[in-house]
């Protein structure tokens, strides 16, 4: 995992870098601000927490409590979204767009109190109790403790913070991933869950076309997830490694009937990572399904930067959620 992730950084250095030499352009102002930065420069309110999981890893949490159009009963309780970013990316990919295309501050000035998380790893969750972030110690970890550790303390924190029994849920690709393990796997948290949105959703890469996938196939563990039209724990390549990770000595089978979430889903037939047959699979194991929608047209990343994002997908999120009050 360690390697996978030194290689995947080269390449956002490089795309990063190579702008660089462009000096010429205007530069979006946005480009050199953290998330609170963003958030403020479009003139909505923002909250910045850590919090530390039980394994000691420390996360960056955001907030944009109220928008601008309902500020004038800020102090006022409202209802909690929770935004959990996809592969790659991090908190920010909910407020990168304008703001009528971004949903974090679409949902703020719908009146929802908004959350947005950031897994270990990312630029925003870099810190821990006790390990440096350049040791392979720190970087030793997958998608299986994102759904153990980061979302169950992410949400708990929420949970406690706002004294809201129930929330609801956004995910965008890994986001989908971490979800589905958690909300199967710890019923405690799903029973938090009012609804679970899940855009570009991924439970298994069986038929996924996607070059990242491909740049790891040399990966024995990634090949084993290829060859499975379910999704597995990442395999630690040793019966020792993985009874310190599972308690058991081969990497376990995430079955997603158990989970017991009301769930709507967005998909793409353009979609390279979450892969129609893919979706397909995992459609019928969601035990309550309530909406499903597949845009024709819509790849991985247009779930957050698509021109039409907020008439295909957006408003139609806002739309359940005022629906199931």
């Amino acid at each position: 995992m360690w390697y996978l992730f030194k290689m995947l950084s080269f390449i956002l250095i490089f795309g990063t870098t190579h702008g660089t030499f462009q000096n010429r352009r205007p530069v979006n102002p946005e480009a050199n601000m953290n998330i609170s930065q963003i958030i403020s420069y479009w003139g909505y309110p923002d909250e910045e927490y850590d919090i530390t999981t039980e394994d000691g890893y420390i996360l960056g949490l955001y907030r944009i409590p109220y928008g601008k159009t309902n500020s004038d009963n800020s102090s006022a309780q409202r209802l909690v979204v929770y935004l959990q970013h996809g592969l790659l990316t991090s908190a920010s990919s909910w407020i990168s767009n304008l703001p009528n295309s971004s949903l974090g501050f679409l949902l703020a000035d719908a009146g929802y109190d908004v959350w947005m998380g950031n897994s270990r790893g990312t630029t925003w969750s870099r810190k821990h109790l006790y390990l440096e972030t350049n040791s392979k110690e720190f970087w030793a970890f997958s998608f299986d403790e994102m759904a153990k550790y980061d979302l169950p303390a992410s949400i708990d924190f929420i949970v406690k913070q706002t004294q809201q029994e129930e929330i609801f849920y956004v995910g965008h690709s890994q986001g989908t991933t971490i979800a589905f393990v958690t909300f199967s796997t710890i019923p405690k948290i799903a029973e938090r869950i009012k609804i679970f949105f899940a855009l570009a959703p991924v439970f298994s890469i069986k038929y996924s076309k996607s070059p990242l996938i491909k740049m790891a196939y040399n990966w024995k563990s990634v090949i084993k997830l290829l060859n499975s039209s379910h999704l597995k724990a990442f395999d630690w390549g040793s019966p020792v490694l993985n009874l310190v990770h599972f308690n058991q000595t081969t990497s376990p089978l995430y079955n997603v009937a158990n989970m017991n979430v009301s769930t709507a889903t967005w998909s793409g037939e353009s979609d390279l990572l979450a892969d129609p047959e893919d979706v397909n699979i995992l459609l019928p194991e969601i035990r309550n399904h309530i909406y499903h929608k597949t845009i024709s047209y819509y790849n991985h990343i247009d779930f957050l930067f698509g021109l039409d994002v907020y008439h295909q997908v957006y408003h139609e999120i806002i739309d359940i959620i005022q629906g199931n009050l």
